[in-house]
């Protein structure tokens, strides 16, 4: 099946495969619309499936699970692109499923990622494939220094290490078990921004606001809406992003993520679902990314993405939970800030490194929003290496 025969209307039962808070969201969203949502996730605490009218607690590729979605659900999204294409593939032959299958595959082994964008003549990075250690450059390719970066499963700065050299080089890839891999060489970044856009079947899009995204140790640490960069730099980013939505021929939200360079634009990857960076589009947008996967997937006209206010968004991770005897952040000192929007996900357990919420400051002038935000951010507790990321960006 490839496109809706009519529009759903609430109280249509929705499915999604995921459970985590972009599975969370897009419960909230399609609840407060009128749906009602099934969740496949093997986690049993699943952040989505704890507010979902119904929890399938299984595995992707269950068959009987993937059964019950067909016999109880008009459509079906997902939230992570890790998912079993497989799994999607089975479902689409018996209810309609965006974004397709083939999309998903494509964005979840970057190999396959890398390649399509290279052959749709869209701008990318110098890379290499490697395969086996033979595959390797020697040290006199131009492609050093290097991140190695796995094929598939790799995120948040997982699954990934600089390369100075030809010997580095296949030392991590025997680290990472020798599994296909991807070598991209390292760019002088000016800036590093996404754009998150919405695609329904008859090939409408739009397009929220390009985010300024400010990264350490690999993952998402600040974005900020609208981004710095350059009008010429953010149509662009724009148009690449509609472009590789119409190469996909894709259907649902899509987060494409850009490295600016020495001026120029090149795109690093996508996200076949609504981004981390696209948080923002939660309190700061008429309509946010969730509503609009909502709004595809049940065949509703797009929702308007209109910036209604500057926005600064700020991950929380487990690590601030983690501080010293305190079991909790200082949610008191947090909350007096009176344009602040705290988004907490429900998550079991607190770890280092993992997303457990994340919170919005909301003002018309950029930098009042930004100057509240990192002082929310002190008062929650920073890592050293947050702490070092904010240097380098007041020092700019």
């Amino acid at each position: 099946m490839s496109r809706l025969n009519k529009t759903l209307l609430p109280p249509t039962m929705l499915g999604i495969l995921g459970g985590g808070q972009l599975g969370r969201f897009f419960v909230i969203a399609a609840h407060e619309m009128g749906y009602k949502v099934t969740v496949l996730d093997p986690d049993p605490h699943s952040p989505a499936g704890a507010i979902a009218d119904v929890h399938l607690c299984k595995s992707y590729n269950d068959l009987a699970a993937l059964e019950v979605i067909i016999n109880t659900c008009q459509a079906v999204t997902t939230e992570f692109e890790n998912v079993p294409s497989d799994s999607m593939d089975f479902l689409s032959k018996k209810i309609n499923v965006s974004p397709s299958a083939n999309c998903v595959k494509v964005a979840q082994h970057r190999m396959l990622e890398k390649t399509f964008l290279k052959d749709a003549g869209l701008p990318v990075g110098p890379f290499e494939v490697i395969h086996t250690e033979k595959d390797i450059p020697s040290d006199s390719s131009s492609i050093y220094p290097a991140i190695l970066k796995v094929a598939r499963f790799g995120y948040d700065g997982k699954g990934q290490a600089k390369i100075a050299s030809q010997k580095e080089a296949i030392a991590a890839f025997n680290q990472f078990s020798k599994q296909i891999c991807v070598l991209e060489k390292m760019l002088p970044l000016d800036m590093e921004v996404s754009l998150v856009l919405a695609r329904d079947y008859q090939g409408n899009i739009e397009t929220f606001d390009v985010s300024e995204n400010i990264y350490t140790n690999g993952i998402l640490d600040i974005s900020i809406v609208p981004a710095r960069s350059e009008d010429n730099i953010n149509d662009l980013v724009k148009q690449l992003a509609k472009q590789v939505a119409n190469a996909l021929n894709y259907v649902g939200v899509l987060g494409v993520e850009f490295f600016i360079s020495e001026g120029k634009v090149l795109i690093n990857e996508i996200a076949p679902r609504p981004h981390n960076s696209g948080h923002y589009t939660i309190d700061a947008c008429v309509t946010n990314q969730f509503e609009q996967q909502v709004r595809i997937l049940a065949g509703l006209p797009l929702g308007s993405p209109r910036l209604q206010s500057s926005a600064v968004m700020v991950n929380l991770l487990g690590d601030i939970w983690m501080q010293g005897e305190q079991k909790e952040p200082d949610w008191d000192k947090a909350f007096k800030e009176d344009s602040l929007k705290m988004h907490l996900y429900g998550k079991y357990e607190a770890r280092p490194g993992r997303k457990m919420g994340h919170f919005t400051v909301i003002e018309q002038n950029p930098d009042v929003a930004f100057d509240k935000a990192m002082k929310v951010r002190s008062f929650l507790g920073i890592t050293k290496y947050q702490r070092e990321t904010l240097s380098l960006i007041l020092s700019h």
